[in-house]
């Protein structure tokens, strides 16, 4: 009997995840219980139960007082029957009396039983939520099961997570037994087990793709410094190389797209733009505006601010269909940006205001380029005015 427990207790550690001392502590409170059911006592403090963790022996006994009279049967034994297992005992000792188990009534085994199942779902449900746990704010497998309403309900192999539909991406259909990718939003613990909320829509889900994929990414070789998505249709991410061998979009891209394509194939064909991070604010719209192609752009770093100034054919590309280009652009830099085209800012004067800042910024270089000209110049000049004047005077002393 007790080897069967062994056995069943290494199975149920390896199984369930639950160690064997919190099992054999299961055990344990349930043979308290059974007693205090068998005895109909609310506590049985004087009850010793000791089990063999290597063996799964096991003892119950209860202390009891010597006494004239009995009036707990649990807590006390008469004069009489303690003389008769030591006929050294007197009034107030304390007699070790061993407690069988067979003895436990139905009801008090089934009881002892469900204390046990009881702490068996408590520690696997602690067991589980502390695994999964560890898993929020990642990116986890998980296989489709059934639509409940409007939500989906994913098995991600021990317990089942919830994808609400606005965790969804548009127009994305999930087929039962089908296997997708998400992130875990949230893991919270209930009195049924984890929930698990995850999304297919967060931004980070496609950080943890990029990592996944690019093993740059995953080293800390290239970062990526920032995210904008709309779910579905396009993203752009920003990278930056710490190394400045590697080539942090080439990385990202991989040979041939085969990285990004990976990323794009399991986002069911969202559009990725990976541009290059750059500390200047103005550079890094530039890049956020990709593909469109940019005249200038004037930044206001403590404002937030930035004016865009593009090629009139360009301006519906700079934009984007709905204004999506523009949108991403402005989520991944931070900055308000307003975009005009060409015409739009001779005719509000901001190109002008640009050319007299260009102009005078080039005018300043000629200067001072003129003027390092002119010194060189003079420098090289007064040796020829020296000699000059040398000559001039070596004829008068001749006379």
């Amino acid at each position: 009997m007790n080897s069967e427990l062994f056995e069943a207790l290494t199975l149920l550690e390896k199984e369930k995840n639950i160690s064997k001392d919190t099992l054999l502590d299961a055990i344990k409170q349930s043979l308290l219980q059974a007693c205090k059911n068998h005895y109909g006592k609310a506590e049985a403090n004087n009850v010793i139960v000791n089990i063999d963790p290597q063996t799964c022996e096991f003892e119950i006994y209860a202390e009891k007082k010597v006494v004239d009279h009995v009036e707990d049967e649990l807590a006390e034994i008469s004069l009489t029957n303690a003389k008769m297992k030591d006929s050294r005992y007197e009034l107030g000792d304390v007699v070790r009396v061993d407690i069988k188990s067979k003895e436990f009534g139905r009801i008090a085994t089934q009881n002892a039983k469900n204390v046990i199942l009881q702490k068996i779902r408590e520690e696997e449900r602690k067991v589980l939520f502390s695994e999964y746990y560890e898993k929020e704010k990642d990116v986890v497998t998980g296989v489709v099961q059934r639509y409940v309403g409007r939500n989906v309900s994913i098995n991600l192999g021990k317990v089942d997570a919830m994808l609400s539909s606005e965790e969804m991406i548009k127009g994305e259909t999930y087929r039962p037994t089908e296997r997708i990718k998400l992130y875990v939003l949230e893991v919270k613990d209930t009195p049924k087990g984890p929930k698990i909320l995850v999304s297919r829509t967060h931004p980070e889900l496609v950080k943890r793709l990029f990592e996944e994929e690019v093993t740059e990414v995953r080293d800390g070789i290239v970062e990526i410094k920032s995210i904008a998505r709309e779910a579905g249709s396009r993203t752009k991410i920003a990278v930056y190389s710490n190394d400045p061998d590697v080539d942090p979009v080439g990385a990202c891209v991989g040979l041939n797209g085969a990285r990004v394509n990976a990323v794009v194939e399991e986002l069911n064909g969202e559009k990725i733009d990976i541009i290059n991070w750059d500390e200047n604010p103005a550079l890094l719209i530039e890049n956020a505006l990709s593909p469109a192609k940019v005249i200038y752009v004037i930044a206001d770093p403590d404002e937030k601010t930035a004016r865009v100034v593009v090629p009139d054919y360009q301006l519906s590309l700079a934009i984007g269909k709905e204004g999506q280009n523009a949108r991403l652009a402005a989520r991944l830099t931070g900055f308000k940006i307003d975009i005009k085209s060409e015409m739009q800012a001779r005719e509000s004067g901001d190109l002008l205001e640009y050319e007299e800042d260009y102009y005078e910024d080039e005018d300043t270089d000629e200067s001072a380029d003129d003027q390092e000209l002119n010194s060189e110049q003079t420098q090289e000049g007064e040796p020829e005015i020296a000699a000059a004047e040398a000559d001039d005077e070596l004829p008068a002393e001749e006379e």
